[in-house]
This record gives structure tokens, sequence and C-alpha cells, in this order.
């Protein structure tokens, strides 16, 4: 179970952007997450009509290691780290170390 999903809410934890919380747009691969609205980068980009996109110079957001981000707790307002436990019928839920709480009150 991946203890980092799409659509967490996360507070990134070290570089320029540190402090900043963000949703997970989807990730990368095993080690990388895309962040909606962090470590945005300027690309000069040129036009090509065939897949009508205009040339110019655009804003996008580069990928980040998973080990720079956690998990926001509503319930704290901090980054919090994640990990799972089995309930009694068998399912597992991520919950945070912090207090205990579920993740994803499903």
């Amino acid at each position: 179970m991946q203890k980092i999903k799409k659509g967490d809410d996360v507070m990134v934890l070290t570089g320029r952007d540190k402090g900043k919380r963000g949703t997970i747009l989807r990730r990368i691969d095993e080690d990388h997450v895309l962040v909606e609205g962090v470590n945005k980068v300027k690309k000069h980009q040129k036009p090509n009509p065939g897949k009508n996109q205009t040339g110019g110079i655009i804003e996008k957001e580069m990928p980040l290691h998973i080990s720079n981000v956690a998990v926001f707790n509503p319930q704290t307002q901090k980054a919090d780290r994640v990990g799972i436990k089995s309930l009694e019928d068998g399912r597992k839920v991520r919950v945070f170390k912090s207090n205990g709480e579920m993740v994803d009150a499903r």
C-alpha cells in the first residue's frame, strides 16, 4: 500500500518551496510526485501547429522526490508521517503517526 497517493493534500518539507501546500496531481514513478502549484519552472516552448500549440514561455510543475513531501494533517495543521494499520476485518488503512487518526475517513 502506498503511503502517499493521488489527491492527497501534502506539504513540502525541503527546497525552495518549503512550507507550501498542494494536492498531488499524479505519481510519476515510485519515487516522484507532481504537486499542484509547487516547484514551478518556466519553459520556452516552440509553436507546434500540428498540435495547435502556441509558442512562448509557459509555467509548468516539475516532479518532486517523495521524501520531500509529507501528508498534511488537518487536525494538527502540520505535516505528518503516515503509517499503515490493519483493521479487524482485514482491511489496511493509512493512519497519521502523531495521533493515530485515519487519513481517508471513508
